[in-house]
């Protein structure tokens, strides 16, 4: 089960991809995938904010060059795909638009319990990282001011309450910033679920940075989009 992958503490730090099937090509999966495998990625993500008819072709090709499991990380109800392995079925817990909290869910619902996905339930907080992101304008919703350290954490623990099996800290696509590191370290203090780091990561020493306060796993995506060798540098691989 992938959230066992997820939920293991003995295992090394752990980083997955993010591509999103509205801004990749054929040759640009390839090139991403390739580098995923040598750089010990734990499994490709699939998603994004706007709606797209391509996510079936874009876990195709993914599936063609690596055996890494896939995971759909959806932007709305049209990106639901059996040819995914697993699902990140978010709650849009720190907004307050109740079809990104159950709405979408419950429509959604007949078609993934006839599916073979692997469900993880997740809780996730957008946060706010300096620019408003596609999340926030498609969800039509606040973040959390980044500042609001204590609103973060009990979002998280409410989350974890409702018995969500994630959380899932997102400063969003094309961040100017990533969530603050004592936030992040705050959140994983009050929480016994894994805690999901991403946006706004650009270099090594905000991954390590990250990683040091607490988050299981890191997602990158939108720094890759353009160079995908970004990779090895990110995760200091010669």
């Amino acid at each position: 089960m992938l959230y066992d992958s997820i939920n293991n503490k003995n295992s090394a730090r752990k980083v997955a991809v993010l591509i999103d099937p509205d801004k990749c090509n054929s040759n640009s999966i390839s090139r991403t995938v390739e580098i995923c495998e040598k750089c010990g990625i734990i499994f490709i993500m699939v998603g994004g904010s706007l709606v797209s008819d391509s996510i079936d072709d874009c876990i195709k090709e993914i599936k063609k060059k690596s055996n890494l499991p896939v995971v759909l990380f959806p932007g709305s109800l049209l990106q639901i795909s059996n040819k995914a392995d697993a699902i990140l079925l978010l709650s849009l817990i720190s907004g307050r638009n109740p079809e990104y909290l159950i709405g979408n869910h419950v429509i959604a619902s007949p078609i993934l319990k006839k599916s073979k996905l692997e469900i993880i339930p997740t809780g996730y907080v957008l946060v706010e990282s300096g620019k408003v992101t596609s999340v926030q304008y498609i969800s039509n919703t606040c973040p959390v001011p980044a500042e609001k350290i204590d609103i973060a954490v009990a979002t998280a623990v409410a989350g974890e309450m409702l018995g969500l099996k994630l959380i899932y800290l997102e400063a969003g696509s094309g961040a100017l910033h990533h969530v603050p590191i004592n936030m992040i370290s705050e959140v994983k203090k009050n929480i016994s679920i894994p805690l999901v780091v991403g946006g706004g990561i650009k270099s090594q020493s905000q991954l390590e940075n990250i990683f040091n306060a607490g988050a299981d796993l890191v997602v990158i995506g939108n720094s890759l989009e353009n160079d995908p060798d970004k990779l090895f540098e990110l995760l200091n691989i010669k």
